[in-house]
């Protein structure tokens, strides 16, 4: 059964890492590099130019730097899934990165295997968003809850419907609509149903904006 391959724009300054990175993904069936940039401007021109399913994007680049890039691609094309390496996990970084539009993050020292599994599951719109990166996320987040909790003893009631609450955990967890709808037993269409209510419901824009938030109130526990 082929497929058609997901076509993948590499962004990375670092000439002997790029190279690896290409011949590894290149081994993988059905992922392929149809160009590669060393700088955010390059990668904004070859945005423009080619059809793209994802883009993998260094942070530390020199120019406009890779958070700058990813913002600017965003904004023209919305649409295309853009997943970051990066050799740092601190949350301003996150946040910022989440802000520019990034539909996932992963470590650079992450192995070959997860690395190709990220970049499908955000080809095929999951947010991924590394282990690490996520510990450091709710470690921060609980700080920042102890310190409401104890100013404000009243917690607001979870908004969400059990149901939404199972989604929202299974997208943080990086599925597709596809995978939660087989998990639970639904059909694709009512998973985006609920999608779009929880969009609604935590007043976000994408599903990634709702992960955050959703982890940020402690609407949903993460495992």
């Amino acid at each position: 059964m082929s497929s058609t391959p997901i076509k993948i724009l590499l962004v990375e300054d670092d000439e002997l890492f790029r190279l690896g990175l290409r011949v590894r993904l290149q081994q993988e069936p059905g992922l392929e590099i149809v160009a590669e940039a060393e700088d955010g401007e390059t990668a904004i021109e070859f945005v423009k130019q080619s059809l793209l399913d994802v883009v993998l994007l260094d942070v530390g680049l020199p120019g406009i730097g890779g958070i700058e890039a990813c913002r600017l691609i965003k904004q023209q094309n919305p649409l295309l899934p853009i997943l970051v390496l990066t050799s740092h996990s601190q949350k301003p970084l996150i946040t910022r990165l989440i802000e520019a539009g990034a539909q996932g993050y992963c470590l650079k020292g992450i192995a070959a295997e997860k690395l190709v599994l990220a970049l499908r599951s955000v080809a095929a719109g999951a947010s991924w968003w590394d282990a690490t990166a996520t510990k450091e996320i709710r470690s921060s987040f609980s700080c920042e809850q102890s310190q409401l909790d104890s100013e404000n003893m009243t917690k607001p009631a979870n908004p969400l419907t059990g149901r939404e609450q199972e989604i929202l955990s299974l997208l943080a967890a990086g599925k597709t609509n596809q995978e939660i709808a087989h998990t639970l037993y639904i059909a694709p269409g009512t998973v985006r149903v609920h999608i779009h209510a929880i969009l609604q419901k935590l007043e976000v824009s994408d599903r990634t904006q709702a992960v955050v938030v959703a982890l940020q109130k402690r609407l949903i526990k993460q495992e």
